[in-house]
């Protein structure tokens, strides 16, 4: 029984603290993408592109730049699969 409970105070030790740092990490991992893509956005307004065609290009490029933060956000790249999954 007191292995258990050391076994846990060990794991919460060695656990980073979740806070500030998950969000900068997030932002600095989905902030190139979001340039790119109002970049191109820019690029073709530039161009000659209607400006209508900003309101139908934009939100697709923020909505995937969002899913990006809240994934790297949460470290869905640091979870181990599960036993007998195939990731």
């Amino acid at each position: 029984m007191s292995g258990d409970a050391s076994l846990e105070e060990s794991a919460e030790a060695s656990t980073p603290a979740r806070g500030g740092d998950d969000r900068r990490r997030a932002a600095r991992y989905v902030a190139p993408f979001l340039a790119i893509g109002l970049g191109n956005l820019l690029l073709l307004l530039v161009w000659g592109l209607d400006p209508l065609w900003a309101f139908a290009v934009a939100p697709p490029i923020v909505f995937l730049c969002g899913i990006c933060w809240v994934a790297f956000r949460h470290g869905f790249h640091e979870r181990a699969g599960r036993p007998g999954s195939s990731r």
